[in-house]
């Protein structure tokens, strides 16, 4: 399948906050692709959402297609980068996901979405994207081999859900970033 013509990409908003909410609950209902285990409510999400602003290195974007409003979701998918983690030494690092709404995977929206954020990336002083992918999940290697991301590691039955264990691939990419500065070197 192609992408429609005009699916855009741009930041995500408030107003897509349940949306989001409800491509992120089918994900936790529905997969072991994440290993949150309850459904969230748009309240619940809304802090999420804001620890996404339209610039720096921690992005939210969205895929829309206004032409689909009332046969297929309007928000297509998105793509976060995160915080790694919280301490100051990872912050060159984030992490990076992307989400399609059901019925939506295999059109390259996902495609479309990692392109979108690497390029809003490639002005920040970010270093490495790490991305942690549940297996099995190959279209999401794909994904991540397509960008040239290389596997740097598997935890073996890391997470439980639905009563089963799963493994977590983890998976890198180097971006440009500012080279670092040390002081007195």
């Amino acid at each position: 399948m192609q992408i429609p013509a005009k699916v855009q990409v741009r930041p995500g908003a408030e107003a897509d906050l349940g949306a989001l909410t409800d491509i992120y609950n089918h994900y936790v209902r529905e997969t072991a692709l994440t290993f949150d285990t309850v459904a969230f409510t748009r309240d619940e999400r809304l802090p999420w959402l804001h620890s996404h602003p339209e610039d720096g290195p921690h992005r939210l974007l969205v895929a829309s297609d206004p032409d689909t409003r009332h046969d297929a979701p309007y928000v297509l998918g998105y793509a976060t980068s995160s915080p790694y983690r919280p301490k100051a030494a990872y912050s060159t690092s984030v992490e990076v996901s992307v989400y399609c709404a059901p019925g939506t995977t295999g059109r390259g929206i996902g495609t479309l979405l990692y392109e979108a954020l690497f390029d809003a990336l490639s002005g920040e002083d970010v270093h490495r994207a790490y991305a942690a992918i549940a297996l099995p999940n190959e279209p999401s290697v794909r994904l991540h081999d397509t960008f040239g991301f290389r596997h740097v590691g598997t935890y073996t039955e890391v997470g439980r859900k639905f009563g089963s264990y799963w493994d977590v691939s983890w998976y890198e990419k180097r971006l440009r970033g500012t080279p670092p500065q040390e002081p007195g070197r």
